[in-house]
């Protein structure tokens, strides 16, 4: 599987270019933004477009999704459920937060512990990791020992738990619990900086 981070939007969240090198098929997961610069990075890897996959609800992460679905028709899998209250309050949060204005939408497909998901002939297995937000997944590839978190963890820091419905005993859970056991070999893509590993974290990062 071939990756590409984008970060998107005068917030820099990483939104990920995530293609099957055998079918050419391709996702974009947590398409914050930009719109035009994402097609056009498809474009270049002439790859084609068929999922978007939402970490978390959060505007930044999911500010592209209703325009994207309108001009492509492309199924949207993601995130956990207890999210929704966030999608369906997008256009609110768009002149709270000063953002172009985005329509909110209704995922193909709420996604779950232990659900997997599909883009050509790769795999990626959801996690259910709350803390950050009540319906917050994170997507894992085996293979490649690569792990897409989202707004959970980065690098030195954890995600905020100080926005609606936070919680931080649970985003510490979700680290300990549900993260760290896939390996300290594993590297994952934050939603905002740089990619780093679970073992560096777990060396490294004051807050775990």
């Amino acid at each position: 599987m071939k990756v590409s981070i984008l970060p998107v939007t005068t917030y820099q969240q990483n939104c990920s270019l995530l293609i099957c090198e055998t079918t050419n098929e391709a996702a974009l997961v947590d398409p914050g933004g930009d719109i035009e610069f994402l097609l056009a990075e498809i474009a270049a890897e002439e790859a084609k477009l068929t999922s978007i996959i939402l970490t978390h609800g959060h505007l930044d992460h999911v500010g592209a999704t209703a325009e994207l679905i309108q001009r492509f028709a492309v199924p949207v899998y993601g995130p956990h459920k207890n999210d929704a209250y966030l999608i369906e309050n997008i256009p609110d949060y768009c002149d709270y937060f000063g953002f172009a204005a985005c329509e909110s939408f209704t995922p193909t497909k709420w996604l779950k512990e232990g659900d997997k998901v599909f883009i050509g002939e790769e795999i990626l297995q959801v996690f259910h990791c709350p803390g950050h937000t009540p319906g917050h997944i994170i997507l894992f590839h085996p293979k490649m020992k690569l792990a897409l978190v989202g707004d959970v963890l980065f690098k030195g820091a954890i995600g905020r738990t100080d926005l609606a419905q936070g919680n931080h005993q649970q985003l510490l859970h979700s680290i300990k619990h549900k993260l760290l056991p896939l390996g300290a070999d594993v590297r994952f893509i934050p939603g905002h900086g740089p990619m780093s590993s679970f073992g560096d974290e777990m060396r490294n990062n004051p807050f775990i």
